[in-house]
């Protein structure tokens, strides 16, 4: 099984944690989403929507934001506590909820690559 992640490389809080992941899970393939007209068509998504949250591709299956976190951590062992409890509905949905507002923060923080993207 194939898992593939979708991120902005250029955010620095997004490759930072990406890193770790890659540090942790080497079969995990990670794509930079800037300016990538191969995710675009990977995915179905525009730049902004790859931009704005996390994507995973698992079995032609795509998930985002804390799904897809849910994913990753899942195949990391000591992650997978943290993805028994995160799949609690209330705590899900808490932290559904954090994600949103936390991306929302890092998406207009970086709003920059937007313009040059649309170049």
């Amino acid at each position: 099984m194939t898992i593939k992640g979708y991120f902005n490389e250029s955010c620095k809080i997004c490759r930072t944690e990406i890193n770790n992941y890659k540090k942790m899970n080497q079969s995990i393939k990670w794509v930079d989403v800037i300016n990538n007209k191969k995710a675009i068509n990977e995915t179905q998504l525009s730049s902004k929507q790859l931009i704005r949250r996390l994507h995973i591709i698992e079995n032609n299956r795509i998930y985002s934001g804390i799904n897809a976190f849910l994913i990753i951590w899942r195949e990391i062992p000591r992650y997978r506590l943290i993805t028994k409890l995160i799949s609690l509905t209330i705590i899900y949905h808490i932290c559904w909820l954090v994600y949103e507002l936390l991306a929302i923060i890092l998406f207009y923080k970086n709003k920059n690559l937007l313009k040059e993207i649309k170049k």
